[in-house]
C-alpha cells in the first residue's frame, strides 16, 4: 500500500504540534503563581513542572497532584453497548483512574485521594441503570486496587458542550511522598542506567482516535474478529493496569528508581521525557499486544507512527541502576507483572534509538517543558 495512504494521528485530527505549545504557555503562566504558596509557608518543587505530576513541599512530606481526562475511549464503550448490549463502564472507570494514578506514581507518590469528573451531554445519559452501576462499581474497585479513598467529584449535564449521547470522564488524584527520600525527581539519571518496561495490557487510553478511525475502515467495525473469541472492540476495551502497587513495592524493597516514564500520548518518545540530554538505546522489544499489531496492519500504520503514538507493549518504563535490574524484575514477577529489560541510557544527544526496528526519535519530536 502506498505510504501516503497510511493512517497517522495527525490525519485523525490529533496534532500535538498544535497542543503542546499551549501546555508550555500554561506552565510559564502557572509558575508565576508559585509565590502564593510562600504566603502559606509552603513551597513548590519547581522542577516538577513539566513532569507527570506537580509536587509541593509540605515540610515532613511531599504532596503530589494530577488531573487527567480519559479521552475518547468512552465512544468505543458506547458503540459496543449499542452493538452487544454489554456495559464496559466498569473497565472504563479503571481506565480513567489509571490515567491519573499511573502519572502520579512516576514521581514516587502513593495515591491517597481520587476525585471523579463525569460530565454527560444530557441528563438522559444517567438513565441507563446498568451503565451507571458499572461506572460506580468500577470506580470504587479501582480506588481499592490502588489503596486510595474516593473523595468525591462532579457530575454535570453539559447540554451543548458534550455530545448528548456520551460522557466526558476525568479523574484528579492527590498522592503523598513519605518518606521524602522516595521522591523520584532530580535523581541523577546517567549513562549506564537500565530501562525496564512494564507490560501493557493493550491500547490503554491513548490512541483511541486512531483506533476509532481504523474501526470505520473495517467492514464489521468493532465486531471484526481478531481471534475466534475476541472482537476488535472487546480488545480495545481491555482496561489499563494500575501500576501503583508495584512502584511502592519497588521503593520499599530499596530499589533506587532514577526515573519513570508513563508511556501515554507521544508513545515511545515519552522515554526521553527526562530533562537531561541523554541517548536511550533500545535493544530488546517487549511483546506487542495483539490489538496494537492489528491496528498497525489494518490502519495501516508505519512503525514510526505506531511507536511514536502508541505504547506498543510498554505501559511504563522504569530507569534503575544496572546492579538492581535483577531485583527489580524479581519484585515485578512476585506481583505477577510482566517486566522486560529493554535497553540502557548512554551519553549523547537526546534521542530514543530503537535498534531492532531501525527507528530514531530525536529530541525535537517532543516538547513538554517550558
Amino acid at each position: 500500500m502506498n505510504k501516503s495512504s497510511n493512517l497517522t494521528y495527525k490525519k485523525t485530527g490529533v496534532d500535538y504540534s498544535k497542543i503542546d505549545p499551549l501546555k508550555i504557555m500554561a506552565q510559564k503562566a502557572a509558575l508565576k503563581t508559585s509565590r502564593n504558596l510562600v504566603k502559606l509557608g509552603l513551597k513548590e518543587i519547581t522542577s516538577s513542572r513539566g513532569e507527570s505530576a506537580y509536587i509541593m513541599d509540605m515540610g515532613s512530606f511531599y504532596l503530589a497532584s494530577i488531573t487527567e481526562c480519559l479521552g475518547t475511549k468512552v465512544l468505543v464503550a458506547d458503540a459496543m453497548r449499542q452493538l452487544t448490549g454489554k456495559s464496559y463502564y466498569d473497565a472504563i472507570a479503571q481506565d480513567t483512574i489509571a490515567m491519573a494514578v499511573n502519572d502520579i506514581i512516576t514521581v514516587g507518590a502513593r495515591p491517597i485521594s481520587i476525585h471523579a469528573y463525569w460530565a454527560a451531554g444530557s441528563s438522559k445519559w444517567f438513565e441507563d441503570e446498568k451503565r451507571i452501576q458499572a461506572l460506580v462499581a468500577g470506580w470504587r474497585k479501582s480506588c481499592d486496587l490502588c489503596g486510595a479513598v474516593w473523595g468525591g467529584g462532579e457530575t454535570p449535564a453539559l447540554s451543548g458542550v458534550v455530545n448528548p449521547n456520551t460522557i466526558d470522564l476525568a479523574a484528579s488524584c492527590v498522592g503523598i511522598i513519605k518518606p521524602k527520600s522516595r521522591l523520584i525527581l532530580n535523581k541523577k539519571l546517567q549513562a549506564g542506567d537500565v530501562m525496564i518496561a512494564l507490560a501493557s495490557s493493550g491500547i490503554h487510553a491513548n490512541g483511541l482516535t486512531l483506533a476509532r478511525k481504523i474501526a470505520d475502515r473495517l467492514d464489521k467495525g468493532y465486531l471484526t474478529k481478531m481471534t475466534h473469541q475476541q472482537t476488535y472492540g472487546q480488545a480495545l476495551l481491555k482496561p489499563t493496569p494500575l501500576y501503583s502497587n508495584l512502584i511502592q513495592s519497588l521503593l520499599a524493597s530499596g530499589i533506587k528508581i532514577k526515573y519513570i516514564s508513563n508511556i501515554t500520548g507521544h508513545g515511545w518518545r515519552k522515554i526521553m521525557r527526562h530533562p537531561l540530554a541523554l541517548t536511550y538505546r533500545i535493544n530488546r522489544l517487549p511483546p506487542v499486544p495483539k490489538v496494537l499489531r492489528f491496528m498497525v496492519e489494518k490502519g495501516p500504520l508505519s512503525l514510526k507512527e505506531a511507536y511514536g503514538s502508541l505504547n506498543m507493549g510498554a505501559g511504563i518504563v522504569i530507569f534503575v541502576p544496572a546492579k538492581q535490574v535483577a531485583k527489580t524484575l524479581s519484585v515485578a514477577q512476585h506481583l505477577k507483572i510482566k517486566a522486560y529489560e529493554i535497553g540502557g541510557v548512554e551519553k549523547g544527544p537526546k534521542q530514543v534509538i530503537i535498534e531492532p526496528l531501525d527507528l530514531i526519535f530525536e529530541a525535537n519530536s517532543i516538547k513538554l517543558r517550558g
